[in-house]
């Protein structure tokens, strides 16, 4: 062995502790550290730093972890904090982080029923999950690393419906065997364009359909019209919580379209899923149970680290064949199929773990307080705004996303200034709602409070004032 490996499995425990006190430091100075550091004195001359040589002698982990506190540390931004208000970020609860750390700890291969605890606890997992968010057991659930990976599922498993239609299998004979595909939707997810381009459906696939007015929920006449229009079987994507404004689908209306017309419905409900906890949102998420699929994020608000996703689905019969996976060390497919069946991966982490514990240390009740928490906060950061003329609300709070713009001149450039003048206190990322530029916040993590709103409201205001 390594002499400098052999040194640290010796003193692992030390260094462990070591490793402990500092994540301990970090982790209780969070809600104070800039929320994302400004760029180094002197900035480099690049956009991204000059990656130091590969040492020949390592220096061992304790050295290592001095290293990684001076060089990389004070660079990271508190994504984990309360007031990381960006991309829909939630944290890592204390039960999630204990689990992520166990998973490492115990690095199970969790594909294959040769060795089968990590493949049941996350059969466990989805199950419980699968009751949170109000689906029956005709949905089974996969863990895959986020929305893009689990959208992408969903819609390869309606891409082998359609061939299943057509009398032919995609996953077999390659998507030319299906000819030109459509797939409708109101408002989606970039992800989803891209999961076409992965498939072999192309951009050129995704249909948009017009979406009420005002809003960016799918006019469900609209929906309608399209769907006579198409020559055949198609594929629908609904959304439970778009980016912007969290706008809904009327879910039940676009799954009873499929009385008159033949598509397979995916949704995707990456965040929005989690009204579902809320009994003043939950209407949200009535007729999700009807979709063919389904996505959920978890690092979003389940609170989980990165990266973590699953993907709900009636037709596993239909997943295996998209996925499965023939060599003589993995077994053959049987009627559960292995992990190693049902999502692109073959190299799968034990991904399940972290939201087992954070599941089984809180509960329905202790998930549905964050939530109701965030909403809460997502309303009062609105209420403030849109009583400071300096700003301009796009659309009402409807879930957990403030979506904003400057009420004066909101051009990207003004906007851009506002921004990275407000970094130190609060992260918010760009957006562009109904051809406007404008700003979003959301709201998902464990953390934040509302002193936290009011110190988010004050930056922005500050920052408002100096680019006035």
């Amino acid at each position: 062995m390594d002499p400098t490996l052999a040194a640290d499995l010796a003193d692992l425990p030390a260094l462990l502790a070591a490793t402990h006190r500092t994540a301990a430091t970090t982790l209780a100075t969070l809600a104070e550290r800039p929320v994302v550091p400004p760029p180094p004195n002197p900035a480099p001359a690049t956009a991204t730093a000059t990656p130091t040589p590969l040492p020949n002698l390592g220096t061992g982990l304790a050295d290592t972890l001095t290293a990684f506190q001076e060089r990389w540390a004070p660079r990271f931004s508190a994504s984990a904090g309360p007031r990381y208000l960006g991309f829909v970020t939630g944290g890592a609860t204390p039960a999630a982080l204990a689990g992520d750390w166990l998973t490492a700890t115990h690095d199970q291969n969790s594909n294959s029923a040769l060795d089968p605890a990590g493949q049941d606890l996350e059969r466990e997992t989805t199950t419980w999950l699968r009751d949170l968010f109000g689906l029956t057991d005709a949905h089974t659930g996969t863990f895959v690393s986020g929305a893009t990976m689990s959208n992408t599922t969903g819609l390869a498993i309606a891409r082998e419906w359609l061939g299943e239609r057509a009398g032919v299998s995609p996953a077999e004979d390659g998507a030319a065997a299906l000819g030109p595909v459509r797939v409708l939707s109101g408002a989606p997810h970039s992800s989803i364009a891209k999961a076409l381009a992965v498939l072999g459906l192309g951009r050129s696939a995704l249909v948009t359909v017009p979406t009420l007015p005002g809003r960016e929920a799918v006019d469900p006449a609209a929906l309608e019209r399209a769907l006579a229009d198409a020559p055949g079987p198609c594929v629908v994507v609904a959304n439970a919580g778009t980016v912007n404004t969290v706008d809904f689908d009327d879910l039940r209306a676009v799954a009873a379209l499929r009385e008159r017309h033949d598509f397979w419905l995916h949704t995707d409900a990456a965040f929005g899923a989690f009204a579902a906890l809320s009994p003043e949102h939950a209407h949200l998420t009535d007729g999700l149970d009807a979709a063919d699929s389904v996505t959920v994020d978890l690092h979003k608000w389940l609170n989980v680290p990165y990266d973590s996703a699953v993907l709900f689905t009636r037709r596993r019969d239909l997943q295996a064949r998209v996925f499965q996976n023939a060599a003589a060390y993995l077994g053959p497919l049987g009627d559960e199929p292995d992990l190693v069946h049902l999502t692109p991966e073959n190299s799968h982490r034990l991904r399940a773990l972290a939201a087992w514990f954070t599941l089984r240390a809180y509960g329905r009740q202790g998930h549905r307080e964050i939530v109701e928490r965030d909403i809460s906060c997502a309303r009062e950061l609105g209420a403030e705004l849109d009583a400071d003329p300096a700003f301009t609300l796009l659309a009402p709070v409807r879930l957990n996303v403030v979506c904003f713009t400057l009420a004066t001149d909101p051009t990207p450039a003004r906007l851009t200034a506002l921004r990275e003048a407000a970094n130190g206190e609060v992260f918010v990322t760009p957006t562009v709602h109904a051809g406007t530029p404008a700003l979003r916040a959301a709201f998902s993590n464990w953390r934040t409070t509302s002193a936290d709103v009011h110190r988010a409201a004050r930056a922005l205001r500050r920052a408002a004032e100096g680019i006035a």
